[in-house]
């Protein structure tokens, strides 16, 4: 290479962080190509997905639905200004119109649990790849669709099951698992001691005039309005999700799993119920313990939203025990503790605020998932560009949160339960089978996988 050649480059490169800098914010880019990005819920998770994604690849934001017009405003405004751009960005009230208007390469999905199936299944057949958020659905048939119309379209789906990226659990399970130094496993425990069940009883109110309510609800039961259901409430409520096994257990079931190499369990058992907590409007479990049962090996979960934490060092967590030790996780730490003899290993979080300074003055981040969520992001585009399965792939996060749903329906009928994923029925149960689609509000329809 000549020295005008070798001076044109660093100049350039100087011009361009020095315009970086000057725009108040360091690329960090991983990716070249630009894409056409939309997100559909822009509430605190989906903005911090926007977010991970463009410290990692160049971003044309085409477009941001919510049924909140405060809410997507806001979003809008902090957006455009990570962006360092003056482009107004196009905001919709319907992620149909969306789709339709825009044509987004890659849709983000952010929006409570209820409206994750219909969304991404229209994304994907309006031709996008999606990024959604966990659990996949609010049922196990809803799940099959998603499954199907990513595999008829050809079109990537990463699950926000971002365990699979978190930097020191991969370590974790390169050197204690992969290796083969935990050796064999025939028991793993999971839980969550978080006291995060909302046990308020707040009064009926009037809807205010900047949100849809009829549209934010969608297809879910109409509860009367009693507050900005975005803002967590919703989260209180069996008709928008799946409690706590739907919101916590999947994480560290989905981690186990993939820990583990696991597939379907064999079988599902669950009891649980409403035992410790105040009165109040909300009507997920309190109590729950669920049993995830293979050959020679069973995964246990137990929550509890009240008392504490069996291990404080691990208050949300998984524990693997193998013959050779026993290893720890949770989206803070790891240990190995080895059997007999040996000093145990301790690995942390990785935190990247050097890098990403913007991190530490972005509101509400969780600064522990930040680079995980980088990671998966990462991920995500090199699945699109290569074509190939991402590693927390759609099949993936339908088989982890379809497990969580049979759970509960397990604990609601008292028996445990064995699904067939080739015929999607619970085997021997009619009852059980007819809970694997829930009904819908007119005039929305429920998917059906045989019909995409």
């Amino acid at each position: 290479m000549n020295n005008s050649r070798r001076s044109f480059l660093r100049n350039s490169a100087s011009l361009l962080a020095l315009a970086s800098l000057q725009s108040g914010r360091l690329q960090h880019w991983q990716f070249e190509k630009k894409r056409r990005v939309a997100l559909i819920g822009t509430g605190w998770y989906g903005k911090s997905d926007l977010f991970r994604l463009m410290q990692v690849a160049p971003v044309d934001v085409v477009g941001l639905c919510d049924p909140d017009k405060n809410q997507l405003k806001n979003a809008a405004s902090l957006i455009g200004e990570r962006l360092g751009s003056n482009k107004e960005i196009a905001t919709y009230g319907d992620y149909r119109q969306l789709l339709k208007n825009e044509q987004p390469e890659i849709v983000l999905i952010g929006s409570p649990d209820h409206w994750h199936a219909l969304q991404a299944i229209e994304s994907i057949q309006s031709g996008a790849h999606v990024y959604l958020q966990k659990p996949i659905s609010v049922d196990v048939m809803e799940g099959e669709a998603i499954l199907a119309a990513a595999r008829k379209y050809n079109k990537t789906v990463q699950v926000g099951t971002q365990r699979r990226s978190t930097p020191h659990l991969v370590e974790a399970k390169r050197r204690f698992v992969d290796s083969g130094m935990l050796g064999k496993v025939h028991h793993a425990e999971m839980n969550c001691y978080y006291h995060m069940r909302n046990n308020s009883n707040p009064p009926l109110q009037e809807i205010p005039d900047y949100l849809d309510y009829e549209m934010w609800t969608g297809p879910a039961p109409l509860r009367p309005y009693d507050g900005l259901p975005h803002r967590g409430w919703w989260r209180a409520f069996m008709e928008y999700g799946n409690g706590i096994m739907g919101d916590m257990c999947i994480h560290m079931f989905d981690t186990v799993r993939w820990m583990l190499d696991l597939g379907w369990p064999e079988k599902i058992s669950s009891t649980g119920g409403i035992y410790g907590s105040s009165p109040g409007k909300s009507n997920i479990a309190d109590s729950q313990t669920a049993i995830f049962e293979y050959n020679k090996l069973n995964c246990v979960w137990q929550h509890r939203t009240w008392g504490t934490s069996a291990d404080p060092e691990y208050p949300w967590a998984f524990k693997i025990y193998g013959e050779n030790g026993t290893l720890c996780g949770s989206t803070m730490r790891y240990d190995f503790i080895p059997s007999g003899k040996g000093e145990k290993i301790h690995g942390d979080v990785l935190f990247e605020r050097e890098k990403y300074p913007e991190d530490l003055r972005e509101k509400d981040i969780e600064l522990f998932a930040a680079p995980a969520t980088r990671a998966h992001m990462q991920n995500f585009l090199s699945a699109i560009d290569n074509k190939s399965r991402p590693v927390a792939d759609i099949e993936e996060g339908h088989i982890s949160t379809a497990s969580c749903i049979l759970a509960n329906i397990s604990m609601k009928l008292g028996r445990p339960l064995q699904y067939d994923p080739v015929n999607k029925i619970v085997k021997g149960d009619p009852e059980a089978t007819a809970l694997l689609k829930r009904s819908y509000r007119s005039p929305w329809q429920h998917p059906d996988y045989q019909k995409i």
